[in-house]
């Protein structure tokens, strides 16, 4: 599954103030900047019980997908093991990026070597380690962005091909 493109718009909240005109929208370069400028990236995942479950987590962005570690014996990845769908936010409460979709377990006998080794470059720019595999991807449905609540609150749905 390949991302295709991403329909920007305004959420419809009513009562919380949000403009319905497209003025004062961040842009999608704008949450780029956001999210590949952190270290630290927030991720809730569904516990078997439907409990939601959040923990802090290092990760890279690359091309269109986010991708985080864990080991299989972590909840996150016993989480995501039985229930893909996963939510990845900033630790900011001001400067906000949210971002939801659906996490695939990558190892080595699942990607493609030179994807592997492209993450592993960015992991070490970023952390000055190399990370391995297995890790996973969160492919993106939908995501939220704001610096400027409620005029720039910007919402995101993807396609897919």
């Amino acid at each position: 599954m390949m991302q295709n493109e991403a329909i920007r718009s305004r959420p419809h909240i009513p009562g919380y103030g949000i403009p319905e005109g497209s003025e004062g929208m961040v842009t999608w370069e704008w949450v780029m900047e956001q999210v590949t400028a952190q270290r630290n990236y927030w991720i809730c995942t569904v516990t078997p019980d439907n409990r939601p479950h959040a923990t802090p987590v290092w990760g890279i962005w690359l091309d269109a997908d986010f991708y985080h570690g864990g080991a299989a014996h972590t909840r996150r990845a016993r989480n995501l093991a039985t229930n893909p769908h996963m939510v990845m936010h900033l630790e900011s409460g001001d400067t906000v990026v949210i971002i939801e979709g659906t996490a695939e377990y990558l190892t080595e006998t699942t990607v493609d070597p030179q994807l592997a080794a492209r993450l592993d470059a960015e992991y070490v720019k970023k952390y000055a380690m190399p990370h391995g595999l297995p890790v996973w991807r969160l492919r993106p449905t939908k995501a939220f962005a704001w610096h400027d609540y409620p005029t720039s609150v910007t919402r995101w749905v993807f396609t897919t091909a």
